[in-house]
């Protein structure tokens, strides 16, 4: 083979192997386009979702963190509600303790009340059986409710009387002369009542609930108003005594006499 010959040969060959080279280069990037871009779309897909996911799982976490706050605060107001249904709770156990203490006392003063009326009941029912003991009188100045020396004297006096007197009770009557108005007699009678009663009960003790006191003015004169004597005798106190007769009812005695001395 001349060398010519053999130049065409190498001419060839290359050739060949050129194209062959090229054909091969090809034939990668037509698979690489085949089978990487796929697994890249893929993964742009993924990634995607990854994306879409973490947003969500955020979304969630904040939600679970607003959901924590709620739930904190409304145990918070749980609590709160607890304490005050406990505080209700023991104002109504006092109230209730409260109301049951007076209904006890009531029903003590109704007892107390009863039995009151019960010995008011034995004690009217029984004036009828009172009979007057004795009878005192003091006299007083004109135009004056104020004791003299003298009408203490005889109230001291009367006092031995009274407390030798078993189961008594008192009438204290005031008078006036006819000098004067009618009303202001009657005041003036009244006041001079009074004073004999607080005289007996402060200087001497007699209980108030004995005497029954009344002023009557000028009404039931002693003695004559025409003579300076008489109208002295009508400026005056009368204090009747009045016992239980015991020999007119002994049960009803015995009961008075049970309630008297309590």
């Amino acid at each position: 083979m001349n060398a010519l010959t053999m130049g065409k040969a190498t001419a060839a060959v290359g050739t060949i192997l050129l194209m062959g080279i090229g054909t091969t280069g090809c034939a990668t990037k037509k698979y690489a386009r085949g089978v990487v871009a796929p697994v890249e779309s893929r993964v742009s897909v993924n990634e995607k979702k990854t994306a879409d996911h973490a947003s969500a799982i955020g979304e969630l976490e904040n939600g679970l963190s607003r959901t924590d706050e709620k739930a904190t605060d409304a145990d918070r107001k749980a609590v709160a509600a607890g304490q005050e249904a406990a505080k209700a709770n023991q104002a109504a156990a006092q109230a209730n303790q409260a109301a049951t203490e007076a209904g006890g006392r009531a029903d003590q003063a109704r007892q107390v009340a009863e039995n009151g009326m019960t010995r008011i009941g034995e004690v009217v029912e029984n004036f009828d059986n009172y009979k007057l003991v004795t009878t005192e009188k003091v006299l007083f100045p004109f135009g004056k409710s104020t004791l003299t020396k003298d009408a203490k004297a005889s109230l001291d006096a009367s006092v031995n009387t009274i407390s030798s007197a078993k189961n008594y009770v008192l009438e204290v009557q005031g008078f006036t002369d006819k000098t004067g108005s009618a009303t202001s007699n009657i005041v003036l009678s009244q006041k001079r009542a009074d004073e004999v009663v607080r005289y007996l009960t402060t200087q001497h003790k007699v209980p108030l609930r004995k005497i029954h006191v009344l002023g009557l003015g000028a009404g039931e004169p002693a003695a004559d108003n025409k003579t300076r004597d008489g109208r002295a005798q009508n400026r005056r106190v009368e204090l009747k005594v009045f016992a239980l007769d015991l020999g007119s009812n002994p049960a009803k005695a015995g009961t008075q006499a049970a309630t008297s001395n309590q």
